[in-house]
């Protein structure tokens, strides 16, 4: 027998039950990513001069649209378990189970964003740059949802930090176990936690960036692509679950490499054109902004561009675009939050305003009926 004194045990818990209810450890390692980027996101959205309510407006939309994606594309990419011989259809429903595509989680996601964004009048780009390092830190501990699943581990290997794989659990055979003629003291690579560990240095490296080459215009966002997916390739060329096959190699590989491409090119284009990122957020005469006093002036939003108004009006003031403007623009609005009570109404009041996406229908039918009756 192999000696495991430095092997990685995988859980036998995966987890609880309260009465009919039971609560999954992915689902837990899922929630927990989300509400670390929703921290993360929040504290950096407000730095670029952001309200915090902007982020619960896009979250509430943008989380569910990113698990039903990340959903769809797994199932589109790994097929057989659902509809192969043997399949159940049933089961792609079952995402306790294990299996989310962060390519289509990230699609439909940012597709769901944008759409936020755009009725709000906030900038998507500046919006996408404060949410990739948290995106990335949610993928680095969602990660983690398959260890407690024993899924989605890498071929055997004789390194001292190999992960158990139990080949049998509850006295049947291991669904995941990848060939039943290998001993049951194999070790494999975890794959789980080497794209833990290169996530979690990703979202370092992309703060430390953001800030140091003064990144802007959806850049952090392009870099993440470009860090995420350069990971991703050599990461997913370990693994042996099953997955569609193009031209030898799998389509995660190749969707890796057509994501970097686009982020390359991307960010390339974007640097040569935004050297100083975005000095303002929001649009003019943003709904976003509409009833705050969180513009330098306290007064009702006007846009940045409005003479006399916002931190670049006055004497003295930097010039719009300037190095200057971004920190003055974005400090005002942080000193405005802490001195206004409503700056944050937290998740339910996102849940309340989320349904004001729906342009004012029902105000605008009120208001045409009561001028017939006129």
């Amino acid at each position: 027998m192999r000696d495991h004194l430095a092997a990685i045990p995988s859980p036998a818990w995966s987890g609880f039950s309260i009465g009919p209810l039971t609560i999954h450890a992915y689902a837990l390692c899922i929630l927990t990513g989300i509400v670390l980027a929703l921290w993360l996101t929040s504290r950096r959205w407000r730095s670029l001069g952001g309200h915090e309510d902007d982020l619960w407006n896009i979250a509430i939309i943008t989380v569910p649209a990113g698990i039903i994606g990340g959903r769809i594309y797994h199932v589109f990419s790994t097929p057989d378990p659902y509809f192969g011989p043997g399949g159940n259809p049933i089961d792609a429903l079952k995402i306790w189970n294990g299996g989310l595509g962060i390519w289509g989680a990230v699609a439909l996601g940012m597709l769901a964003a944008w759409a936020c964004a755009r009725y709000q009048g906030i900038r998507i780009l500046p919006f996408l740059d404060a949410a990739a390092p948290g995106l990335i830190l949610a993928q680095a501990v969602g990660r983690w949802g398959n260890w407690f699943n024993q899924e989605l581990f890498g071929a055997p290997t004789t390194l001292p930090w190999g992960l158990q794989i139990d080949k049998f659990r509850d006295g049947a055979p291991n669904p995941n176990w990848p060939d039943h003629s290998l001993p049951a003291d194999t070790l494999f690579h975890p794959t789980f936690l080497y794209e833990s560990v290169w996530n979690l240095v990703g979202c370092l490296i992309l703060i430390a960036a953001a800030k140091r080459f003064r990144l802007g215009h959806g850049q952090v966002f392009a870099l993440y692509i470009c860090y995420y997916t350069l990971g991703r390739v050599w990461i997913e060329a370990l693994r042996i679950d099953d997955a569609e096959l193009v031209l030898g190699l799998r389509l995660n590989i190749w969707t890796s490499i057509l994501v970097f491409a686009v982020g390359l090119v991307w960010f390339i284009a974007s640097r040569r054109r935004h050297r100083e990122p975005e000095t303002d957020v929001y649009l003019p005469g943003a709904r976003a902004l509409a009833g705050r006093d969180d513009d330098a002036s306290g007064g009702d939003y006007a846009g940045p561009a409005s003479p006399g108004r916002g931190p670049d009006a006055g004497t003295g003031s930097p010039e719009p675009g300037s190095t200057g403007a971004v920190e003055a623009r974005a400090d005002d609005r942080r000193k405005s939050d802490e001195g206004d009570e409503r700056r944050g109404f937290g998740f339910f009041g996102a849940v309340t305003s989320a349904i004001s996406i729906i342009p004012d229908v029902a105000n605008k039918g009120r208001s045409n009926r009561d001028d017939r009756r006129r």
